[in-house]
């Protein structure tokens, strides 16, 4: 049996990968940027945060154009403008115009994760959707562990101007094989019609005359989107989730080098360490939840077990705090993240619970909540340590992760879908 729905896991996890490049490419170049811009730490706080304002303004309209827009077109345009700005950025000589691009690439990037999950939802049965989660979602730390120290080393050779304009090439090339090789379902000639059958009859939502049959959007569905409370439960959680990941995505570079005292190129390879533990948590986490669904255990147990697990293990972050060996250090960090990489299949709650009609929009609205994470979290890190102190950022975090753990085993509640007459 052809097998094309792992072709198109493929390219999920590739554009993943990249689309993680352009949010995290600044935190590697912080260091010298700021030292070159003459930026203080409020300052990066601000532009750590500038893509997640317009990333989390736009959740719900980019939701609303992911279940509305064909996603070959969708996805290459958006790929193709994120990685112009990304681009643009290695030119800036003021705070003003960094700020202003950095905002611009969460305008591009707002539909992408709610663009995963629809693709997921159209192209997986329900038995294999955590693992196809798990594995484009794996796709932003294993891309990271990797490209981290080889974005140091770019830096190094070229600066942090030239890391800027390689990533930004590196995306528009992608955008193209995105177009060439990506389609729907119903619309790629080569699936075969047992695939088809088999992924229908699993759950998955492959027929365009379901598209054709949907309402046009009105603030009625947006209303549905915030009227239950099982779906508050993964808001809430996705927020703290995002809270640790925006923490390694944002500051954690800065925080090995200026208050850690590591050598930049060192810092390179040693941050690619948690990145590696996170790879292997999200993929365990994925593939552990569907075995557990294939051997008939609960869906409230198989899909909440690693997530709440992982929400445990992520306090660990806390424990830095009581050492300055940097191989305790790093150990701690690594464990909190190998945690958020075992609870980042939160999307498959999305795919299992949101109304047939409203998977884009439903997603749209948990990706806004969980995106205020990347809106509060780098500002209030950046208040934090303004007087030279990391410990109580991390403190912090490890808040977050406790309170994610609450929401995700007290809101959440049955794990179904979602069905409105």
């Amino acid at each position: 049996m052809n097998k094309k729905r792992y072709n198109i896991l493929a390219l999920i996890f590739g554009t993943v990968v990249v689309n993680y490049l352009d949010r995290t490419n600044i935190s590697v170049a912080a260091s010298a940027m700021s030292e070159s811009l003459e930026l203080t730490t409020v300052q990066m706080g601000l532009i750590f945060s500038a893509f997640g304002w317009t990333y989390v303004a736009l959740q719900i309209p980019g939701g609303i154009i992911v279940d509305k827009i064909r996603l070959r077109f969708l996805y290459a345009a958006m790929l193709f403008l994120w990685s112009i700005a990304t681009l643009l950025q290695g030119f800036v000589n003021s705070f003003a115009v960094l700020l202003g691009l950095r905002a611009s690439i969460g305008v591009f990037e707002a539909p992408s994760y709610p663009a995963n999950n629809a693709i997921v939802t159209k192209w997986f049965p329900e038995e294999e959707r955590a693992s196809a989660i798990a594995i484009y979602t794996s796709g932003q730390f294993i891309g990271l562990a990797f490209l981290f120290p080889v974005l140091a080393w770019v830096q190094d050779k070229v600066g942090w101007r030239g890391l800027l304009i390689v990533s930004g090439v590196l995306g528009i090339i992608w955008s193209i094989v995105w177009y060439l090789f990506y389609r729907d379902p119903d619309q790629h000639k080569t699936v075969s019609k047992e695939e088809l059958e088999k992924i229908g009859e699993g759950g998955a939502l492959i027929v365009d005359e379901e598209k054709q049959k949907q309402p046009k959007f009105n603030w009625a569905d947006l209303l549905e989107a915030f009227k239950y409370r099982k779906l508050w439960g993964i808001y809430l959680g996705q927020f703290c989730l995002g809270s640790v990941s925006i923490f390694f995505l944002t500051w954690f570079p800065t925080y090995l080098v200026e208050y850690r005292g590591l050598d930049f190129i060192k810092s390179g390879f040693l941050a690619s360490i948690p990145f590696l533990a996170a790879f292997v948590g999200v993929l365990l986490s994925g593939f552990t939840s569907d075995y557990l669904i294939k051997k008939g255990y609960s869906k409230e147990f198989s899909r909440k077990t690693p997530v709440l697990c992982g929400m445990l293990l992520s306090v660990a972050i806390i424990g830095a705090n009581f050492t300055d060996s940097t191989f305790f250090i790093i150990l701690f960090l690594t464990i909190a993240f190998f945690g958020n990489g075992l609870a980042s299949i939160t999307w498959v709650f999305v795919s299992l619970t949101a109304p047939k009609h409203m998977i884009g929009l439903v997603g749209g609205v948990f990706n806004l909540i969980g995106g205020l994470s990347a809106v509060v979290v780098p500002v209030v890190i950046g208040v934090l340590v303004k007087e030279g102190d990391f410990s109580p950022a991390l403190y912090f975090i490890g808040a977050m992760t406790i309170l994610g753990f609450l929401s995700f085993l007290f809101i959440v509640g049955k794990v179904k879908r979602i069905e409105i007459n």
